[in-house]
């Protein structure tokens, strides 16, 4: 049945293949000329010629109605976890004939679902707009090479189907958890040296040196809009700001060389991110590093790389830096190598033989036997915004 469906499909995307009525013409035109030859009747040599004459017609006028069809696609903006990830194409006829009768697939990855559209029709000239949207359900950098149309008109008795390259690539982040303390980034001690500049905005900024404008992106503040700019360029231009911020680094650093559990590497994902935009928000100096990318900084930039991160990767050129650090990790081998300074999140590993294990594991923040510095013990089967707000106890 595979290799059947996909014969089927090589056919009818390189040249066509018969609908239901067109195989009941076909075995029609053929029963007519069978009997045409075995009685010399001329009027059943006219029966089958007529339906022959009409099944060439009809596999030939599909590819020429999809010929003048050519298809443009939106920029897509990224969106968060659970967030509607929107999809805009422009589908332009460029004959001087209408276009009956069609339809748009957008090949989205299996992530994303399915997406299709049926036009009754296209006029000379005109331009279609298909717009549709997805609930985004986990995080991902996705990328697809296009779209198909499919047609049968005008006859319907057989299909055509075309592919049109327009390579598309949408970015979902992770989930941003709502922290109002973190006591694992409130702990580290940081030196009070010289203020430097930021070159990336911070989110709760209201002033500071502008460096630059860019454009308008959804979920931007309106507060950052340059009035003056927008009108002048036509669309709106929001103020980026250089912020004074301290000057120690610190370092939120994702273990994703180790092979994580997936449903706990997500998690941490999102915890990462979630750090990230905290430390921001407490104006620290602060950066990415994951095993495969190295350091990352500014939102935007942080944001891509987890959300494109996967577990088991790693660049054997990237060493983890040597500043204070936030260990995430999974592997608690690993926090053995870490300064006093620095901070570990740990989650635990599963056990498939006794799923009680890990409910039985409780955070503990403060000095641990196994560890040179402290850090939290992550329990999967907790809350997990209650467990980083959480005060040492």
């Amino acid at each position: 049945m595979g290799s059947k469906r996909k014969i089927t499909n090589w056919l009818e995307r390189n040249w066509v293949t018969p609908a239901y009525p067109g195989w009941l013409l076909g075995f029609m035109t053929v029963f007519f000329f069978g009997a045409a030859t075995n009685t010399m009747a001329g009027w059943l040599y006219v029966i089958s010629g007529m339906g022959l004459a009409l099944l060439l017609a009809a596999a030939i006028l599909p590819g020429r109605s999809l010929r003048p069809l050519q298809v443009r696609r939106y920029p897509i903006t990224p969106v968060s976890v659970g967030s509607r990830l929107t999809f805009e194409l422009e589908i332009e006829n460029q004959s001087k004939k209408s276009c009956p009768l069609f339809q748009i697939y957008d090949r989205l990855p299996t992530e994303l679902g399915d997406a299709s559209e049926s036009i009754d029709v296209i006029g000379p000239g005109q331009v279609y707009h298909w717009k549709y949207s997805r609930i985004t359900k986990r995080r991902g950098i996705y990328h697809w090479s296009g779209v198909r149309l499919r047609s049968a008109s005008p006859l319907g008795l057989f299909w055509c189907s075309r592919d049109r390259q327009v390579p598309a690539t949408a970015i979902v982040y992770p989930t941003v958890l709502p922290l109002t303390a973190c006591p694992i980034v409130d702990s580290i001690e940081v030196d009070q040296g010289p203020e430097i500049y930021s070159c990336f905005r911070l989110d709760q900024a209201t002033e500071g040196i502008t460096r630059t404008l860019r454009p308008y992106r959804i979920g931007d503040p309106t507060r950052l809009i340059h009035w003056r700019s927008s009108a002048r360029y036509g669309d709106l231009r929001v103020r980026e700001l250089e912020v004074a911020i301290g000057g120690q680094e610190v370092v939120i650093c994702l273990d994703s060389a180790f092979s994580w559990d997936h449903a706990d590497f997500e998690t941490a994902v999102s915890v990462a991110a979630s750090l990230y935009f905290y430390a921001r928000r407490a104006q620290l100096n602060v950066r990415l590093w994951t095993a495969s990318d190295g350091l990352v900084e500014g939102n935007w930039g942080v944001l891509s790389v987890l959300a494109g991160v996967m577990a088991g990767q790693s660049n054997s050129t990237i060493d983890r830096p040597d500043v204070p650090l936030i260990w995430i990790t999974q592997n608690s081998d690993s926090i053995m190598s870490l300064s006093p300074q620095s901070r570990w999140l740990l989650w635990p590993l599963p056990a498939p033989q006794n799923h009680g294990a890990r409910s039985g594991l409780g955070m503990q923040y403060g000095s641990d036997a196994i560890a040179p510095c402290p850090g939290v013990r992550i329990n999967p089967a907790e809350p997990l915004v209650p467990q980083l707000q959480a005060k040492n106890n």
